[in-house]
């Protein structure tokens, strides 16, 4: 019996069960694929200097109709591309001003100090040329905006069943990004930012604050300052970070220099 291992399929080339459109023969299917999609990119997408990766993404299409992808997942990339799409488009203007992410809880009434201390630095990162990306919600993420101000907010809003109220800040401003995923959601917050500021909050803020130091911590976005913030005499972050000096460092699940990633 030969060890020799079996041959993979030819990923270029449809299933057996795969109608190819007209007379063109299997083996033929991927040169007719390449070039019908050269010929699309032709065009419309005559002044793209990235067609290389447009011709990519169109493949990948092809082969998800190969695989014979269910509906819902074809759905799911379907709305996961247009929202990245759009947002993309959105922040593009303003690719050279640096943005900060700020992180906190929705819950926080405007008369408490961590949203008043929101408020004051999120207007001193606008006296210093910043912008700032928050949930679009209230509390914490409000007091953001309303320091910084409409003109220099960006809101990465997320659509829930109970329908979170985006603040009056920037409600209704085309720098407003409604998602439908919070992946998606995410790819943003971290990809535009040069900085993340986070302030007492609920899951969803440790949420966030993880996902940051994983990504900083695995190299999967840029180094960037990741700071945590409380009001005077606040001891939110003190307990945290005793949270994971006895428990994640302690018992070996970081290291000492994962530390120094805020």
């Amino acid at each position: 019996m030969s060890n020799k291992p079996a041959s993979k399929p030819d990923p270029d080339v449809p299933a057996a069960s795969c109608s190819v459109p007209g007379p063109t023969p299997p083996s033929d299917w991927a040169a007719a694929r390449d070039a019908a999609i050269a010929d699309f990119l032709d065009r419309f997408a005559t002044d793209c200097p990235d067609r290389d990766v447009l011709a990519d993404l169109m493949i990948a299409m092809t082969r998800l109709a190969r695989d014979g992808a269910h509906r819902g997942d074809l759905k799911l990339l379907t709305n996961a591309f247009k929202e990245l799409r759009y947002a993309f488009k959105v922040f593009a203007p303003y690719h050279d001003i640096r943005k900060v992410s700020i992180f906190g809880s929705s819950r926080t009434p405007a008369d408490h100090p961590d949203f008043l201390q929101a408020v004051a630095f999120a207007r001193l990162m606008r006296e210093r040329q910043w912008m700032v990306i928050t949930g679009a919600g209230d509390g914490i993420m409000g007091a953001g905006q309303r320091g910084a101000g409409r003109a220099a907010s960006f809101g990465v809003a997320i659509r829930l069943p109970n329908e979170q109220k985006t603040n009056v800040v920037i409600a209704d401003d085309p720098k407003l990004i409604n998602f439908k995923y919070f992946f998606t959601r995410k790819i943003l917050f971290l990809k535009e930012a040069s900085a993340v500021a986070l302030f007492p909050g609920g899951f969803g803020t440790q949420d966030e604050g993880f996902e940051a130091m994983t990504m900083i911590q695995t190299g999967k976005t840029n180094l960037m300052p990741l700071v945590m913030i409380d009001a005077p005499g606040g001891t939110y972050w003190q307990h945290w970070r005793t949270y994971l000096k006895a428990e994640l460092l302690h018992n070996g699940m970081i290291d000492e220099e994962d530390m120094n990633l805020f």
